[in-house]
């Protein structure tokens, strides 16, 4: 088998979680941080597929998990996006780096705020060092992507407390100098806007 063949093959054995398979690779010398087209490797393959003991086995076999793919995704960063706790555990277990951001310039909290994954955002604020009050490109902090990209349901309103609870600056402006305040109030999320005023938002 080529160089070339091997690390198909193991990438595709990463997809489909076969951990038999990833172990005879990786004593063939395959190289653990190979990437395919879309520059992801073998354990993000195996994470996004749900693969957690192929995960596991690459963690231990010593897979950079850092590494990001074309569209900034790694397993820590697909997992806040897409609410798969026990991917994020495994990620924060392993020393993920929290501070790398997704192709919007969030930090791993910013689309767990925003999608609502409230499991997720307490994994990160009682487990990391994960920064609060993070800007990404847009100029919004995880509050208030929060605040304006949901439904300002129950969900929502749970992350905002416990963001709130752990350091979120509920002065921080958008990039047009809108505190969280107002725009909790164009978008009618009177709940919400209760939330901020007991912390102290203005």
């Amino acid at each position: 088998m080529s160089d070339n063949q091997l690390v198909q093959s193991f990438l595709e054995a990463a997809s489909q979680g076969d951990v038999a398979a990833l172990q005879s690779y990786v004593a063939q010398g395959v190289d653990l941080n190979a990437r395919n087209k879309q520059k992801r490797t073998a354990i993000l393959l195996a994470a996004m597929n749900d693969h957690y003991d192929a995960v596991a086995y690459l963690i231990e076999a010593g897979a950079d998990i850092d590494l990001q793919d074309e569209t900034c995704f790694n397993p820590f960063l697909f997992g806040c996006v897409n609410g798969k706790l026990e991917l994020v555990k495994m990620m924060v277990k392993a020393n993920t780096n929290v501070e790398l951001v997704t192709r919007f310039g969030g930090v791993g909290i910013t689309p767990a705020s925003e999608k609502g994954h409230v499991e997720i955002v307490h994994e990160l604020l009682t487990t990391t060092d994960i920064n609060v009050n993070h800007t990404n490109t847009c100029g919004w902090t995880p509050l208030i992507e929060a605040i304006i990209l949901n439904d300002g349901g129950e969900r929502q309103q749970t992350i905002i407390k416990m963001l709130i609870e752990h350091g979120a600056n509920v002065h921080m402006v958008d990039k047009y100098g809108v505190t969280p305040l107002t725009l909790a109030r164009q978008k009618g999320y009177t709940e919400i806007e209760q939330i901020l005023l007991e912390a102290g938002a203005k």
